[in-house]
């Protein structure tokens, strides 16, 4: 049981390549507050996102142990798994994977319906500031709304922990940094737990935990006890 919202316990991960057994994960660990904007950085292949992996019950650990809010998911089945994917992580990917048939509206009730305690999917919306877009389709919208709207359905699911893996990747620089303020926003009007996963390290200045990974080793975490807001970064 640990008293952390977010533990990782000496977790390792391993794959093998050939004849070389790769840890991808080597004996990480580090803990999140409940409410905080976590930033883990590192560069490209460094484990980040195999981290992000685990901590969504995407994948699994070799070694070492995993919680959230009390509970250890590293010890659960795949059919928990799937229940603790389905209700307490909000995933926000680089790429923001909407049905491309179906409205923002409806792209975004789709995770409301799938959930035990959603929020209204219109509500979520008006949050991301898409009132006015509801029934455009995907193509009908610009990248940084469709990253709204992929923001907006992981928030519908009423979710513990929102993991975002390069959620600016495929964004242009001023609209990367409107999502990023969102995001920000979302931490701290909402008191969510955000987690962002990126290589630009300009980001470390916004949050209130950097975890710093290379190769597969967590390097130094750092706290900030004035956590600047993003439209006053430069990269």
């Amino acid at each position: 049981m640990s008293g952390h919202f977010v533990e990782f316990d000496g977790v390792c991960k391993y794959y093998q390549m050939g004849e070389t057994r790769i840890a991808a994960a080597d004996h990480i660990s580090f803990t999140i507050e409940k409410g905080e904007f976590c930033v883990i950085l590192g560069p490209s292949g460094a484990g980040k996102t195999t981290v992000l992996n685990m901590l969504g019950g995407m994948d699994t650990c070799d070694e070492g142990r995993i919680y959230l809010d009390g509970q250890e998911i590293s010890a659960y089945s795949s059919k928990q798994l799937t229940t603790y994917r389905r209700y307490d992580v909000g995933f926000v990917f680089q790429f923001y994977n909407l049905v491309q048939n179906l409205t923002a509206l409806e792209n975004v009730e789709l995770a409301s319906e799938i959930c035990k305690d959603p929020l209204p999917a219109d509500e979520t919306l008006r949050l991301v500031g898409l009132e006015h877009r509801m029934d455009n389709f995907p193509a009908q919208l610009s990248g940084g709304e469709q990253q709204r709207v992929s923001i907006a359905r992981a928030l519908a699911k009423n979710p513990k922990i929102l993991l975002c893996d390069e959620p600016t990747g495929a964004l242009d620089y001023n609209t990367g940094k409107q999502v990023l303020k969102l995001l920000q926003a979302t931490c701290r009007q909402m008191g969510r737990t955000v987690i962002v996963i990126t290589h630009n390290s300009a980001l470390a200045a916004m949050a209130d935990r950097v975890i710093r990974i290379k190769s597969g080793m967590v390097q130094s975490v750092e706290m900030n006890a004035e956590p600047i807001p993003v439209e006053r970064i430069e990269w």
